[in-house]
């Protein structure tokens, strides 16, 4: 049986946020304009003591010192939540060095996305806390049209029940109903962590997100494909994709959400695409994982994607 869902403690006014770099270094200047973005929304925003570090190679800083700073992020009782500053390659590095005890004894909001997946993946599987595939300081924060606000606030001050629809980017792709648990994240991030021991735990009736960055339609096809052979598509009663603007031109929409179709046809749950979240221009919305959800494509004008629980406790 599944242990119960943690659910780590609202964000309210005032909170601390911790902001470091699991992966890749930032940019200074778009961390401290993302940084005080976020006070000038009513946060106190701390810069973890590696989050500007560069190298070895394209990692923010050497492989202890990112874990120390994620680890003391979730210790430190005067840290309310922890956001990351960007993606890009290094978070499944630190998977095997997680201390789960003391996660699990301070859980608190997790928000990142694109390599972070790796990280939501663990805290499901090995802490069982709800988390936020969100939007990041120096990605979007650091942009005043660079997040939803209103996504972020729904989700992490604990409303009980919200949705998501065509505001938000959402489209029908097939038709239908589903209801299940929201997993998913980065699709190549989530195929990667298949066949080890840190791949993503797909609960049956799962709604599934998944969005990408740079992904041309033969690449998405491959990897539906992975995800259908590793019986993952046998768990899940919905799909939802991500915004495919940073993934083909505007001419090539069509052609990929036709070679999404032909991947997931022996799929019969239904489908919806462009929800704005991860790799987007603009407007990046806030998606707990780990919670109930009610994915509603019946009528085609008016998609939506109910958030049937609230992520945070408290």
């Amino acid at each position: 049986m599944t242990a119960p869902l943690f659910k780590p403690r609202a964000l309210r006014a005032g909170a601390t946020l911790a902001v470091l770099s699991p992966a890749s270094t930032p940019k200074p200047e778009l961390v401290e304009r993302g940084m005080a973005h976020l006070q000038r929304l009513g946060y106190k925003a701390v810069l973890s003591p590696h989050a500007l570090d560069s190298g070895p190679l394209y990692y923010a800083g050497k492989l202890e010192d990112r874990l120390r700073d994620l680890h003391a992020a979730f210790a430190d009782p005067e840290i309310d939540g922890i956001i990351c500053t960007r993606g890009g390659w290094g978070s499944a590095e630190l998977l095997p060095h997680l201390d789960a005890k003391l996660i699990r004894a301070n859980p608190k909001p997790f928000i990142g996305y694109s390599d972070h997946t790796s990280l939501h993946c663990w805290l499901h599987n090995e802490a069982n806390l709800a988390t936020f595939y969100g939007p990041m300081v120096a990605a979007d924060f650091s942009r005043e049209d660079g997040v939803d606000l209103a996504s972020w606030q729904h989700s992490l001050t604990g409303d009980p029940a919200w949705s998501l629809g065509d505001t938000e980017g959402l489209r029908v792709l097939r038709g239908g109903q589903a209801e299940g648990l929201v997993v998913g994240g980065c699709l190549s991030i989530f195929v990667e962590a298949l066949g080890t021991p840190y791949a993503p735990r797909v609960e049956r009736d799962s709604i599934l997100f998944l969005e990408d960055i740079g992904t041309k339609p033969y690449q998405w096809d491959r990897m539906l494909l992975h995800l259908r052979y590793a019986g993952v598509l046998e768990k899940v009663t919905g799909i939802v994709f991500g915004d495919m603007e940073q993934n083909v031109s505007p001419d090539e929409q069509d052609y990929l959400e036709r070679a999404i179709l032909h991947a997931l046809r022996e799929f019969d749950g239904p489908i919806a695409v462009g929800l704005r979240c991860g790799h987007v221009s603009m407007y990046n919305v806030t998606l707990p994982l780990g919670v109930a959800a009610r994915l509603d494509l019946a009528d085609a004008r008016n998609p939506r994607m109910h958030l049937l629980e609230a992520a945070v406790s408290g």
